[in-house]
């Protein structure tokens, strides 16, 4: 009956702990099977196939997104002991692998006569606590109604993204409503570090003024040095990867609700970041600031 039970909860369950719990050996619960009476396979090939389940669930939950190192992220999370090497393995025998699309826009409008910041932040893509450091930056999603932007400000310290706006003009005013919620969630102490590109929606007298007024201060990128905000490149990669280019728009309501979805429920609460430790940035923030 112990060994029925073991044999009947194998997807809840390792075989360990319920072996452990019911005072019961392992070998004496594999030797049950290979007597035909609960699978025929190996005990290897058996703990793979229940292990190759919880790697389908894993791989599913992530959207499909998530590659080796994520999934054994997940996994250790919920108590499930296995090496990075063997869930690599087990996924590509199952052909579980992300696959992506590369796609790159040009929203930089660095020719104008307005005045540019230092770069103060100097690739230190590292933060003590939040609120210390945001960067920002501009990207395009195309739909079959024309191109919709998107400005975002992400918080360094835990990659969360605080603020963001989309509309169909490349303009100050998309920048200035993605800066106007972030403010209105973190409310930030004066000196926070804004960084972005020498974009003329950033260097705008209107969006300099509001920096200015919450006590922020500016860092600009040099000229034509993508490094220099190599964290937002990342994002903007990452969201095209994951979310924009694995589907097609035909209107720019659609792809802000998919949009929207990816950031707020997706990215931000779930989405395990290896440079968090594989933690997703709101349980980051949760456990690591007091």
């Amino acid at each position: 009956m112990k060994y029925k039970f073991i044999w009947e909860h194998l997807k809840e369950f390792p075989v360990s702990r319920m072996c452990s719990a019911l005072e019961i050996a392992q070998s004496g619960y594999y030797k049950w099977c290979r007597q035909g009476q609960g699978s025929t396979l190996s005990p290897r090939k058996e703990a793979d196939k229940v292990l190759g389940e919880q790697i389908d669930s894993v791989f599913v939950s992530s959207r499909k997104l998530y590659g080796s190192p994520r999934v054994h992220a997940a996994l250790k999370a919920q108590g499930v002991r296995c090496s990075r090497k063997r869930i690599a393995r087990l996924m590509g025998a199952k052909g579980l692998t992300p696959r992506f699309k590369k796609h790159k826009t040009r929203t930089t409008d660095s020719q104008h006569n307005d005045p540019v910041a230092p770069n103060k932040l100097n690739r230190e893509f590292e933060a003590a606590a939040p609120n210390h450091k945001w960067v920002g930056d501009i990207t395009g999603i195309w739909t079959s109604e024309g191109w919709l932007y998107l400005a975002a400000l992400v918080d360094i310290y835990s990659r969360m993204v605080v603020g963001w706006a989309m509309g169909a003009q490349r303009d100050g005013k998309l920048v200035e409503a993605a800066l106007n919620m972030a403010l209105l969630k973190r409310h930030p102490q004066a000196g926070l570090l804004h960084h972005s590109d020498r974009g003329s929606q950033y260097t705008s007298t209107s969006y300099r003024a509001k920096l200015e007024e919450a006590g922020i201060e500016i860092s600009m990128s040099r000229k034509g040095d993508c490094y220099d905000n190599a964290l937002m490149e990342s994002f903007n990669g990452t969201l095209k990867s994951e979310c924009v280019d694995r589907q097609s728009f035909v209107t720019r309501s659609q792809a802000r609700s998919v949009v929207f979805e990816y950031l707020e429920v997706f990215y931000n609460r779930q989405r395990l970041h290896s440079s968090l430790n594989y933690l997703a940035p709101e349980t980051f923030e949760k456990l690591t600031v007091s």
